[in-house]
């Protein structure tokens, strides 16, 4: 399992495709604070929830300077479907070789209905406006995790 971040880390720079196959980088968002999480899969009741979530909060956390980005290791087409159906208007990252996920520490060994299995372990990061993280959340529940971070932040 990868190393996990701490509080004051550079975050790992990275350059993804989104939903529409279009580059993202992190560096392209520095100057603001960033919320970006991991999440095992787009279409899925627990993912969906988190990110209907995100979704819900979006104008508040914009208001606060605060941009919300998603990773996941769909591919690019199921981004887009994830995207429309459930009515995302914030960046969603593929990350189909797993290469930032572990850079992140969001991949690994986990407990998944009791066994021990190796995938995406649900985890967010704030980072501050010059690219360090502020506060790592590793294991998060995708219920009311959104409203933990609001609660964090201040929003």
């Amino acid at each position: 399992m990868s190393e996990r971040l701490q509080p004051g880390d550079v975050a790992p720079d990275f350059e993804l495709p989104d939903a529409d196959g279009e580059t993202v980088s992190l560096a392209s968002l520095r100057g603001r604070r960033v919320i970006l999480y991991f999440y095992p899969a787009a279409l899925t009741p627990g993912c969906t929830k988190e990110a209907v979530d995100f979704q819900g909060s979006l104008g508040d956390l914009g208001s606060a300077g605060v941009a919300v980005v998603g990773i996941s290791p769909d591919k690019p087409a199921k981004l887009a479907k994830f995207r429309e159906k459930e009515g995302l208007s914030f960046p969603l990252l593929s990350d189909a070789d797993t290469e930032v996920l572990q850079a992140y520490g969001a991949y690994g060994e986990k407990k998944l209905y009791g066994r021990v299995v190796v995938g995406v372990i649900r985890s967010t990061f704030i980072i501050d406006a010059d690219g360090k993280i502020e506060k790592a959340y590793y294991n998060v529940k995708a219920t009311g995790h959104v409203d933990r971070l609001r609660r964090d932040l201040d929003i």
